[in-house]
């Protein structure tokens, strides 16, 4: 039997397969990392052709809400690979940030892009297409 969370992963994995067409075989399940030599799983992080880290998906069961600290938790998760992409997802609610290099700061997409757009040398050009006005993560 799945635990919500796994239920919630399991199901946002197969939407990106299916609907934005994210490779299979690009997809590490609880991937292990490493932060302050304690060791971590990210539910899920998306590589490129090229196998460089491009997303990190944290996966929450659908009655735990998406808070400022669930986005510092994939934040820190983020420190060893630098990606440019972060999801935060319960199942329910689906964020996709998208770290501004000039700024430095993650900024809200109003939609996760297709793996064709992440997996690109220059994400940030995403940025006039998919933009929340004015959001970041400062505001949430």
């Amino acid at each position: 039997m799945l635990t919500p969370e796994e239920w919630v992963r399991q199901h946002f994995l197969r939407y990106l397969h299916e609907h934005k067409a994210y490779p299979a075989g690009l997809i590490a399940v609880e991937a292990s990392l490493k932060y302050n030599r304690m060791a971590r799983r990210a539910d899920a992080i998306i590589y490129g052709s090229s196998g460089k880290p491009l997303m990190i998906i944290e996966c929450k069961a659908a009655h735990i809400p998406i808070s400022q600290d669930v986005f510092d938790q994939v934040a820190r998760y983020n420190f060893p690979f630098g990606v440019a992409f972060l999801v935060v997802t319960n199942g329910l609610q689906h964020f996709c940030m998208l770290r501004d290099a000039a700024s430095q700061e993650w900024v809200a997409l109003n939609e996760i892009p297709p793996f064709q757009d992440i997996n690109k040398d220059n994400p940030e050009s995403l940025l006039h297409q998919l933009v929340n006005p004015g959001q970041n993560t400062s505001e949430k």
